[in-house]
């Protein structure tokens, strides 16, 4: 009876864990669409907001840094259980990345209201990657609560066109710069912004792979999207 018992407590606290990370999960994804909304409409309010939710990201990857290390202490976790357990210590490691990135786009838009250039700015622009990136983060973590690799790939392929979009935007704003000098200042901060969320698909297409690795126990990373692919699609 014992021994049962604490087998069924070490599976609830594995998932304890697990809820958690969606937890933050849920966070930054919300993180993200303020701080787009926060640019377009100027909100200082939402930014602050966005900045300060921050710190809640921040306190949950210690938490479950903490938690981490105590279940394998305690537990010595083998096999799943601990590719689980390094699977979880990366991937919230991304998600307090996504939470920065989202931070910076935060302060872009206090910078705008600070500087009172209430102009209408062209961030409505890159909305388009940001729908895009938050669609992987959320294919990512639905990939990652299911333990299902079936879509991982497609993350992959959705990271390569923000990557597109992003080089596709970077020329369009040279030019800009370039036929212009006025929107110098107004194109570096577009640019400034468009990084920012092409590296938040970079953290989402992490993700993505720490879940192959967990479920297949296959290390995908640095592979092409067919290898990627082939690993999740074989039975």
């Amino acid at each position: 009876m014992q021994s049962e018992h604490t087998y069924k407590q070490y599976d609830a606290e594995l998932e304890a864990v697990r809820a958690k990370v969606l937890k933050m999960g849920g966070l930054v994804e919300q993180q993200i669409v303020s701080a787009l909304e926060s640019l377009v409409n100027v909100n200082p309010k939402l930014a602050a907001e966005v900045m300060q939710a921050d710190h809640l990201v921040n306190a949950l990857e210690v938490q479950l840094d903490e938690d981490c290390s105590h279940i394998i202490v305690r537990r010595q976790p083998t096999a799943g259980d601990l590719r689980m357990i390094m699977m979880v210590v990366k991937t919230i490691t991304d998600l307090e990345r996504i939470g920065d990135e989202a931070s910076k786009i935060a302060r872009v838009a206090q910078k705008i209201y600070e500087s009172d250039r209430m102009y209408k700015t062209r961030f409505t622009e890159i909305n388009s990657m940001v729908q895009l990136v938050r669609q992987m983060l959320r294919t990512s973590l639905d990939a990652f609560a299911r333990l299902d690799v079936t879509k991982t790939a497609e993350v992959a392929r959705q990271d390569e066109q923000v990557d597109e979009q992003f080089r596709a935007a970077m020329r369009q704003l040279v030019t800009f710069m370039l036929e212009d000098p006025r929107t110098i200042s107004m194109s570096l901060e577009v640019l400034f912004v468009a990084k920012a969320i092409e590296r938040i698909g970079d953290h989402a297409k992490n993700i993505a792979e720490y879940v192959i690795y967990m479920v297949k126990g296959k290390d995908v990373r640095h592979t092409t999207i067919e290898e990627m692919e082939r690993e999740a699609l074989e039975p």
